[in-house]
Order: C-alpha cells, then sequence, then structure tokens
C-alpha cells in the first residue's frame, strides 16, 4: 500500500534563530480552544546557542512510550549537545513537547486542519530553513490509535492503568448522577 508522506526538511545552515515558525506553530494551536497564545504548544523549537550563532528546529515527532538508549553526545562547533536536545519524540525522559495543561504528547500535524497547502512554520520561515516535502512511501497497513487513546496510553503509561480505570468509572459515576 503505498502512502502519501509529508515532512519537513530542515536545512540548519539557513536557520537564523528568529523563532517565527515557533510563534506562528503556538498560536494555531491555540486559537479558540484555549483562549490564550502559549509557546508551550508549539510542535516546533528551536534548540538555540546564540553565542555560537547556532540555531536547530526540531518538530515533534511520533509519541515514544519508554525512554531510548541512546545517550550520545554530539560536538557541534565545539560546544556538547545531548542526543536528547535533537530528538523529535515526546518521552517521559523530558517536558518537550508536551501539552502544558494535560501533560499529554504533542505531535506535528502538518497543519492538516487549515486550508493551506504547506504548514504555517514553513509559510512563516523568512530564511527558508524549512522546506516542506511530499513523496509516497510503500508501508504495510497499520493499525492507527486515535488522539484519544494516544492520550489513553500516555495516562496509563504516566500514572498505571487501575487510576485510569478508576478515573473513568468515577466521571461516569458523576455525569450519570447530574
Amino acid at each position: 500500500m503505498n502512502k502519501l508522506v509529508k515532512t519537513i526538511r530542515i536545512d540548519v545552515d539557513k536557520c537564523n534563530g528568529c523563532r517565527a515558525c515557533e510563534v506562528i506553530c503556538s498560536a494555531s494551536h491555540s486559537a479558540e480552544k484555549y483562549g490564550t497564545t502559549n509557546p508551550a504548544r508549539s510542535r516546533i523549537r528551536v534548540i538555540r546557542d546564540p553565542l555560537a550563532d547556532i540555531y536547530v528546529p526540531v518538530y515533534a515527532g511520533d509519541y515514544a512510550s519508554a525512554e531510548c538508549a541512546g545517550r550520545d553526545k554530539y560536538i557541534v562547533d565545539g560546544k556538547e549537545y545531548e542526543e536528547c536536545a535533537f530528538c523529535r519524540a515526546s518521552c517521559p525522559s523530558r517536558d518537550v513537547f508536551k501539552e502544558p495543561d494535560s501533560g499529554l504528547p504533542l505531535k506535528c500535524d502538518m497543519c492538516e486542519n487549515d486550508p493551506q497547502d504547506e504548514p504555517l512554520c514553513v509559510q512563516w520561515c523568512l530564511s527558508d530553513a524549512l522546506i516542506f516535502e511530499e513523496r509516497e512511501d510503500e508501508v504495510e497497513e497499520e493499525v492507527k490509535l486515535g488522539d484519544m487513546e494516544i492520550g489513553l496510553v500516555s495516562l496509563v503509561d504516566k500514572h498505571g492503568l487501575q487510576q485510569v480505570i478508576d478515573a473513568v468509572a468515577r466521571m461516569s459515576e458523576a455525569k450519570l448522577s447530574r
């Protein structure tokens, strides 16, 4: 089966650290649903070292239910960075790419609810460091978890299955007693 894969290619040599991508992403994901703009809701972050003039945009990828085994360190222009700094996953070991109110994982949705041809971060990138690409890849058919299932998996990982079951039972009782 062929699947259309959307991705954002990042040219770190062109990024000037303006963070316009973060601002527009935050604004688009903070619209009426939340009532305020919160930078923590952005699905793209710029890892930066302004003194060394290094800026690396990283956008949120898939949720990882466990911490990775890799703890490699990279040296970029003489400064040491941990592998986690460049990771796109939302995982238990760090707070990056998590919904600030609920702690649920965030993932770049390529602005699919927006009628634009390409994600807003790409459109707003004045230095052309973000390049939107579409390609067809052959993939095996997989079972896709919806937003609710991903959120439940995250809650179970964080609090345990029994606590989630108990909370849902309490919510159900409260709803029925209304």
